[in-house]
């Protein structure tokens, strides 16, 4: 008997050993489960989706550049298109023309202080367009002096713009050799044909 009861003491410990033995595999169980916990990580990813819409909002937001282009701005550029014809200007003896050198364009003294009294004409004016047409004398080829009468309509334009004169007052027009005042075969004759005219128009 004494031998049973020694077993049995020594069994009780062995099996409180299994039962404790049993028991703690069952807590890394739920340590596991708590891990799913980490779900968590798809709780930041809730929040970091509503992020995203934020940052695709103010995009949508500059949409507002559509009332910029509502605006009469780009209606304004249709009536620059289309100037005012040529035949719808006149002479004016508040306008005097300037001429140039042979071959040349550019605005010589004596003729700048003309373009500053036709600017400061035109200023005081501001309800007159002006058309400036660019002319040259007989010598020459036709395409070559209507490009250089071009461009003694644009200096004499820019010298304008320079004193003040708004640009879009002011259109511009080559004739080359087509439209002289003279005819004759002179230099003093040359020099007056190698003109830049100016015409107005009331608005």
């Amino acid at each position: 008997m004494a031998r049973q009861r020694g077993s049995v003491l020594l069994v009780v410990p062995l099996l409180a050993l299994t039962v404790f033995l049993v028991g703690c595999p069952k807590r890394p169980a739920t340590s596991v489960a708590s891990a799913p916990a980490p779900p968590a990580s798809a709780a930041p990813s809730t929040p970091s989706a509503p992020t995203a819409p934020s940052m695709v909002s103010p995009p949508s937001t500059p949409a507002t550049p559509a009332p910029g282009t509502m605006t009469p701005a780009t209606p304004a550029p249709a009536p620059s298109a289309t100037p005012p014809k040529p035949s719808e200007f006149m002479a004016s003896a508040n306008l005097r023309d300037i001429q140039f050198d042979f071959d040349k364009y550019n605005i010589r003294p004596g003729d700048a202080k003309i373009l500053d009294a036709n600017a400061t004409w035109l200023k005081a004016n501001a309800r007159n367009l002006v058309l400036i047409e660019g002319h040259c004398d007989e010598r020459g080829t036709a395409e070559y002096n209507l490009a250089l009468g071009e461009r003694r309509a644009k200096s004499t334009m820019t010298y304008l713009v320079a004193q003040g004169v708004a640009t879009n007052r002011i259109t511009i027009i080559s004739y080359g050799k087509e439209r002289p005042m003279c005819t004759d075969k002179t230099e003093a004759c040359w020099a007056r044909n190698r003109r830049a005219h100016h015409l107005v128009k009331a608005q």
